[in-house]
Formats: structure tokens, sequence, C-alpha cells
């Protein structure tokens, strides 16, 4: 049973330092620790311990598990550098909520893990959006339940998609089909003293299969027949090393495989599946296509961008407001953001209470339904109107393009932000359930030290006017 902890932060004085000394309240630790939502952090937390387990070891506190992950997220570190960086750190300790500095470590890394399915990304959502509200309170009444449009519109909204991608090399078919082979040899391996032993294990050579895969592998540009004949032949040996798998399998039983082996089998199956059924009909695409063994949710993101014309990861669908940036949609499964445009409307009146008064989005938000949305609704569209404009019109909206494409590129900057130095361009969490929360947390991160300098800005601000005013009195 999770037994929540005291949720009042510390001061400064309260933390003691064994080597003496104090910290420092301008820290940028000490300054997070401050702004986040613990008690909202610590509500959802609990909700996922339900059952109390009398001989279980108690749960590791909800500030330390959020901590830990956010942390990793602002430093862009690993799970093991992380635990070193916050055993060596009495600034990241306050911020976890410990009393004293602890030279030990708190947990085992792999508690990473564990951490990351605690808090899903609908979580991590929540708590950003908590975060932007505490910082920014609601400047305009919420709607009124006799006002479908909520009093009217406020704001700017800014719309664009990106691509996260996975841990996962680019992969081919060639190769994929040989992984596929490699990891049914081995299961064969291991499930073959607990039967007969009767023939050989595999009905063709292992090495030869390897020097084949190796002769077009390695050349630098291999032709298409050679490499339509290359996958034929891993094809085949995937092909009979499943049946090989399967009358194995009768013999030794169920527990022959592990369970990580027995899901691995299933991706292999299905994957054998999808090559067989893009060789015989030709073509180069299928639905669900899996291009990773480890990953198998991973799916291929076509971005036509320069350099990665494909990505291999998630797609995140992103909406900037005042800076801050929220996730409207997250998904593996490539998805047109033109039609996220009305969700993304919907979602800025519930966190704002109004809808705003501008969207400023790219051409691929810009289609019928949603300019039929936004003008019901009184809500300005980025980009020209339909229709041959008039001559007295050109100028006003060639002056109105160019303030939104400005004010536009602060989505664009969010999302280089996000991959350059938060790691949002290489996802490390390898379950589909952790790669969400770690964008989410990105994404967190990077709102949480955008509400720093903010609070900044604002005390320089303060500062300098009372200068004037002490100065013109």
């Amino acid at each position: 049973m999770y037994k929540k902890a005291d949720r009042r932060q510390l001061t400064l004085d309260d933390f003691s330092m064994p080597f003496g000394g104090r910290l420092l309240a301008e820290n940028r630790w000490v300054k997070l620790a401050g702004i986040m939502p613990w008690d909202m952090i610590e509500d959802i937390y609990a909700a996922k311990f339900k059952e109390e387990k009398p001989d279980g070891r108690p749960p590791i506190s909800a500030r330390i598990a959020f901590g830990s992950l956010f942390i990793q997220s602002r430093e862009h570190t690993v799970d093991e550098r992380t635990l070193e960086n916050i055993t060596e750190n009495p600034y990241m300790q306050y911020f976890l909520g410990l009393h004293e500095f602890n030279p030990n470590p708190l947990f085992d890394p792999s508690m990473m893990t564990h951490f990351r399915k605690r808090f899903p990304a609908e979580d991590i959502a929540r708590i950003n959006e908590e975060l932007y509200r505490r910082q920014h309170p609601p400047a305009v009444a919420p709607p009124k339940d006799d006002d479908p449009k909520g009093g009217g519109n406020h704001g700017t909204l800014v719309l664009d998609a990106t691509a996260a991608p996975g841990d996962v090399r680019y992969p081919t078919d060639l190769s994929l089909l040989n992984e596929c082979r490699e990891n049914t040899e081995q299961m064969i391996d291991d499930i073959w003293e607990e039967t007969k032993r009767e023939g050989h294990k595999t009905s063709y050579n292992r090495k030869k299969a390897r020097k084949k895969y190796l002769k077009v592998a390695k050349q630098r540009k291999p032709r298409k027949n050679a490499i339509k004949a290359a996958v034929k032949e891993q094809l085949d040996f995937v092909g009979k090393n499943l049946e090989t798998l399967d009358k194995l399998m009768n013999q030794a039983g169920d527990n022959a495989l592990s369970r990580r082996q027995f899901s691995r089998l299933d991706t292999i199956g299905k994957v054998f599946l999808q090559q067989m059924e893009m060789l015989e009909r030709g073509v180069r695409s299928v639905a669900d296509r899996i291009v990773n063994l480890r990953q198998p949710h991973v799916r291929p993101i076509v971005r036509g961008k320069a350099g990665a014309s494909v990505e291999f990861g998630q797609k995140l669908s992103f909406s900037v407001v005042n800076g801050y940036t929220f996730i409207d949609e997250q998904s593996f499964d490539n998805f047109n953001e033109g039609v996220t445009l009305i969700d993304s409307a919907e979602k800025y009146r519930e966190r704002f209470g109004v809808y705003p008064e501008a969207i400023l989005a790219d051409t691929i938000y810009r289609n019928r339904e949603n300019r039929a949305f936004c003008k019901k609704n009184g809500i300005r569209l980025s980009g020209p109107k339909l229709g041959r404009p008039k001559a007295d019109e050109l100028e006003a909206d060639a002056a109105q393009a160019y303030r939104d494409g400005c004010d536009r590129n602060i989505v664009e900057s969010r999302n280089g932000i996000a991959k350059r130095r938060y790691g949002l361009n290489r996802i490390l969490a390898y379950l589909d359930c952790t790669a969400k929360t770690q964008a989410a947390f990105i994404v967190l991160a990077m709102n949480a030290d955008h509400c720093l300098r903010a609070f900044l800005r604002q005390l320089l601000k303060l500062l300098f006017l009372t200068v004037l005013r002490l100065r013109y009195a």
C-alpha cells in the first residue's frame, strides 16, 4: 500500500549537508522544486497502488520517481548516468525531496523503467497543463453553460507536427529477415535439449545462409534483382525455422520458451507474413509494417524532410501557446496532422475556457472542414482565403501573412530545441508506453525551463522599474 509523503516543500535550511554550508536559493533545481505541482503528482502516483502487500517492500516515493524522470529528460542522460548525477548532486536530491545529502544510490537504475510505466503520457499531459495554469492564471472567465463559444475568443494557437525517432537502425527488408533468421536459430538451440533431438537442428547450412546475406549486405550499391533474390532466400530460411520450432514446441511443451521469446516469436511470424505478402504482390508497403523486432510498435513516418525522408518512431502534434508547448496527439501510427486542428482547438477551449482568436498553421491544416470550423467559431486561420482576392486586399493579406509567418516560428523553435537540447530526436525507451512517457517528459522539461526564463524576465523587469522609480522620484 502506497503511503503519501509530506507534500510541504522543504526550506533550504531544512536540508542537511554533511560537509557544511547550505544550498543557494538561486540554483535552478531549487527554483524548479518550487514550481512543480507535487500535490497533483502525489495523487496520480498513489492511484497506481491499490492493493496492500503485507510482506512487500514499500514503494519508492512519488517525488523520487517523478523527479528522477524529470532530471533525466532535462539533462538528456541515460538511466545509469541519471542515477550517478543524483547521487553526486545535493541540489538534485533537494529537488527529489530528501532531507539530507545521501551519498548512496537511491534505487537501482532498472527502476527507471518502472517509473516510466507508472507515469503514462496522459498523466504527464495533465501535469503539464497544471504547471501552465499555476504559472499563467486564466486571463478570461470560463465559458457559461448557455454560451457555446465561451463568451469570446482570446489568444493565439500555433500548430505543427513532428516525429520523435526511436533508437532503431535504419531498417531494410534484408537485414530484418536476417535478424529473424538468427533469432529463430537461437530459439531452436535453446529448445533442442528438451526434445528428442532427431535429425538436424536446421534444414540448411547456417554458415552458408550467413554468407549469402553478407554477400549482398556488404555491397555498396547492390542491384535490385540481387536484393530481391537475397530477401527471397532469407525468407525461405525463416519459414523453415518457424516450421521446425512448431514441431519442437509440440514435443517440449508450453514452457519451452520464455515469455519474452514467445513475444519475439509472434513478432517474427508477423514479419514473415508481411514480407511474404509484399514479395508475392510485388509491392513495397503493407499495413502496420514492422521494421524492428525489439520495438515492433515502431512504424515508418514519411516526413519528406531534408536528410530524413522517412523517420521511424512516434508522431507528435504540437500546439504552442505563449511559448508553452502541449502535445495534442501522440501515436506510433502515421496520421495526417491536418485533421487534428479541430481537436486542438477544442483542447484549447478546455484548457483556457475560450477558443483562440487566431490559429497559425501551415498549408496542410487549411482544408475546407477546418476553414468552416474556424469561420463558425470566429477563429482567424492563417493563410490566404479561398477564391480570387480583391485588389485592395492583396497588400493587407501579404502583411498579415508575413506577421503570421513570423509568429509561427515559435513552434519550429520548440521542435528544434526539444530535439537538439532535450533528446526528442532519439527516444531511448523501448516499450511503446515508456517511449511515449519519455517524449512527454521531454516536453514537460522544456516547458519548465521556459517558466524559469519567464520568471527571470519578469523579475528583471520589476527590478528595472524599481530602479527607475527610485532614480526619478
